[in-house]
């Protein structure tokens, strides 16, 4: 239980070296040229994992098979909000494209030279991640810890799409880890009623979903490679309020 809280800092404190940017440009420009050889569009894909929208329609089929899990994550969301806003707000550092000469990188969509630290986009995967893993029974975690795996691509994609630095990155882990941890405490305190198909907040979380689905098919997010897999998304969320509706008729 105590590693939530003390394994994000010792990871910090060891990753000093990426955050202080020691060994920069040198590592961002090897990580980039690096995972250059993967298409961008998988790149982008990946990174929707961090997108608020993105993560509402990948964790949709929970509205109807694990809501206790949607809302775990949905509720350390605020948290990871507010973390990426100070410290974009705060810091304002300069990102990649800011520094170094766009020809030198491999960059998907327009260019972003500013508010780099801590990288928003891998602070949420990690936040979901983390929140969705705690939220589960002991026995069960050792058979889901992908879902790190999956937040650690969704870091990596932020690198490969020349969008921030590794110190960026380790920062949002992090951060995203301690979100999740702050999540638990507030989703641990959710009665039951919360979960009730039929009851006025599983609809309003199905409204938004069905808000969800529009942005899908509405337009690319982040990036413009990102239509094709936005389809796919959708029908994953069309599926979920379907089956959603079912149940409700079903329970009436």
């Amino acid at each position: 239980m105590m590693a939530r809280w003390w394994l994000p800092l010792l990871l910090l404190l060891i990753a000093a070296p990426l955050w202080l940017h020691w060994w920069e440009p040198g590592l961002f420009l090897a990580i980039n040229q690096a995972c250059a050889s993967v298409p961008a569009v998988a790149w982008a894909a990946l990174s929707l994992g961090g997108n608020a929208w993105g993560v509402l329609a990948l964790t949709s089929p929970l509205l109807v098979f694990a809501p206790r899990l949607m809302w775990a994550w949905l509720c350390a969301a605020p948290v990871a909000v507010v973390m990426v806003r100070i410290g974009k707000e705060w810091l304002f550092s300069p990102r990649p494209a800011g520094l170094i000469e766009h020809a030198q990188i491999r960059i998907v969509g327009e260019p972003m030279e500013f508010a780099s630290m801590p990288s928003g986009h891998t602070l949420t995967a990690f936040a979901v991640a983390g929140s969705i893993y705690f939220a589960m029974d002991a026995g069960r975690r050792p058979r889901f810890v992908w879902l790190w795996l999956l937040a650690c691509l969704v870091g990596l994609s932020r690198m490969a799409l020349g969008a921030h630095w590794p110190g960026d990155v380790v920062v949002g882990a992090c951060l995203g880890a301690w979100a999740a941890a702050i999540g638990h405490l507030l989703w641990a305190r959710l009665g039951p009623d919360w979960f009730k198909p039929r009851g006025w907040r599983m609809r309003a979380l199905a409204a938004l979903l069905a808000l969800t689905l529009y942005q899908m098919l509405d337009t690319p997010l982040d990036y413009d490679e990102n239509r094709q897999p936005q389809y796919v998304l959708a029908l994953v969320v069309a599926l979920a309020l379907l089956r959603f509706a079912r149940q409700q008729r079903r329970e009436d």
